[in-house]
């Protein structure tokens, strides 16, 4: 996984008779290998404008720390809607070799959720994914935690449907020899009755992975309107022990 920082232009994908008719908006990841960890961040400015003119700025501020052997994730994510703070979620999962664990959130303050074997949290699921596109599957199902609601783990399936070499003529530098393939991540709220979990996702991220865990493309479903994210810039970030 390679430490860099993508810079993302958003658009709006798809509608589908929600009333929105345009989005505008720009996303900056970052991801540093911290040796015995990964810290990300990722700011985002989304605007949402509907058919009478309304607009809607969303602001997030996403940051985390998780280690390398998927046992710890310290996260905290702070968003704002008009200009007021309309959610904010911090805490620590703390994991064991299964993958169980617990999350003790300090906002909301005392709130404890449990952690069902095989959690993966983000960066290993990223890595995961990768790994499992390579060698040559089509899907990959695990459940996730990633810090972004006061919730357990949510139930993953990741479609895969290509994976292809590495382009000729790449746009960024830091895409030179690797090969990538579409990814489409679903979440859906966590089964914990045994009855096969619901039907539809709550939320779905597609994105165009190369071998490095760089993503040059991202597609954000909500359900009633998508959001594009095309890469305008991807920089290497120093990193490493």
């Amino acid at each position: 996984m390679a430490s860099h920082r993508a810079a993302y232009r958003l658009d709006l994908g798809e509608a589908r008779g929600s009333g929105i008719t345009a989005v505008r908006g720009a996303m900056v990841f970052d991801v540093a290998d911290a040796c015995e960890g990964w810290a990300t961040r990722q700011r985002m400015t989304m605007t949402v404008v509907d058919r009478d003119g309304r607009e809607i700025e969303t602001v997030s501020d996403y940051a985390t720390y998780e280690a390398k052997d998927n046992s710890n994730l310290r996260f905290s994510l702070t968003q704002s809607t008009q200009g007021a703070v309309s959610q904010r979620v911090s805490g620590e999962a703390q994991l064991r070799p299964d993958g169980s664990g617990t999350v003790r959130f300090s906002e909301p303050a005392g709130q404890e959720e449990t952690l069902p074997a095989g959690t993966l949290l983000p960066m290993r699921h990223t890595v995961l994914a990768v790994e499992a596109a390579r060698a040559g599957q089509r899907l990959f199902a695990a459940p996730l935690f990633d810090g972004t609601t006061n919730e357990g783990a949510q139930d993953t399936t990741t479609i895969i449907p290509s994976w292809v070499a590495a382009p000729d003529e790449p746009r960024f530098p830091l895409l030179a020899n690797q090969a990538s393939g579409h990814m489409r991540i679903a979440f859906f709220e966590r089964d914990t009755t045994g009855g096969g979990g619901a039907a539809q996702p709550e939320y779905e991220v597609g994105l165009r992975y190369y071998e490095n865990g760089v993503a040059d493309e991202i597609v954000m479903d909500f359900g009633e309107f998508s959001v594009t994210g095309q890469a305008l810039e991807l920089t290497p970030l120093p990193g490493g022990c």
